[in-house]
């Protein structure tokens, strides 16, 4: 806390802004016993508040939340996301999307990732139904994960490229070329797929305390999602309900729909306005 205090005094910190963690607490707590107090706004990016956001709410002069039922009394506003993604215009950019991974211009495509280094589940329930995507004239963009580059599928023959690559530098581009993805439910996976429209078919981590799968619950009740248990996710999933899904072109665009309706674009422009607004009022 001393060392969170001398902090906000060499910065002349007019707000601090936590995003949960353990290294908000000390930031927290000096902030609320500094002379004059700091003004605090605390943003729950989960669907389950951590330990230090609630600490850090006691004291807050805004609590802000991307999803209802965090635990915290916040203003519900979603989650802050990238401008090339909360900007992006996924028909306007296809094309181009397209081409920069060796996509096919027309058929429909699947995107597949899993994190930053992938996710084994994913993985292996595709490399089982990886040819059958191309046969029935599906593309596949698949971020397979730098440490599993050797065993990523690899697909030829007929049919619509099957693209493996060991992790995704342009999101933006990734989600413009696919129509559907088929993801892990992490908070800010969650609001990028909305804030850009994407059908989603979320396979939350099977570890922890669950908050993946609340992260999707609105998303899937609204209709823009699907969600699926990483112990359920397998190649018959994958041939039974995905492949259909990616080819049904009515009901993705009823999905896009209800995931732009679900979304929050303009979350990042919202947490920084509050944020402005308590630091003025503090310097009054």
């Amino acid at each position: 806390v001393r060392g969170a205090r001398a902090v906000l005094r060499r910065t002349d910190a007019d707000v601090v802004v936590g995003f949960g963690g353990y290294a908000c607490v000390p930031v927290y707590l000096a902030a609320a016993t500094a002379r004059p107090r700091v003004p605090i706004v605390v943003h729950e990016a989960n669907a389950r508040a951590g330990l230090a956001n609630k600490l850090g709410a006691r004291f807050a002069v805004a609590t802000l939340a991307a999803v209802r039922g965090s635990g915290l009394d916040a203003r519900v506003v979603g989650n802050p996301v990238k401008r090339s993604v909360s900007g992006l215009d996924r028909a306007a950019l296809r094309a181009e999307a397209r081409q920069f991974f060796g996509l096919d211009p027309d058929a429909p495509t699947l995107l597949v990732v899993g994190g930053s280094q992938g996710a084994r589940s994913l993985n292996t329930a595709m490399a089982g139904v990886a040819e059958e995507f191309p046969r029935a004239g599906v593309g596949v963009l698949h971020a397979v994960g730098p440490k599993n580059v050797d065993s990523a599928p690899r697909v030829e023959g007929p049919g619509p490229a099957y693209v493996s690559v060991p992790y995704v530098d342009r999101m933006d581009l990734a989600y413009a070329a696919a129509d559907l993805v088929l993801c892990r439910s992490g908070a800010i996976t969650v609001a990028e797929v909305s804030a850009v429209g994407l059908p989603a078919v979320f396979v939350p981590l099977p570890h922890g305390n669950g908050e993946q799968a609340l992260n999707a619950g609105d998303l899937v009740a609204g209709g823009a999602a699907l969600l699926v248990d990483d112990a359920d996710l397998g190649p018959e999933f994958l041939r039974s309900t995905v492949l259909p899904l990616v080819r049904d072109r009515d009901r993705l665009d009823a999905m896009s729909a209800a995931a732009v309706r679900g979304g929050s674009r303009d979350a990042a422009e919202v947490v920084a306005r509050v944020a402005l607004d308590a630091a003025g009022k503090a310097r009054r």
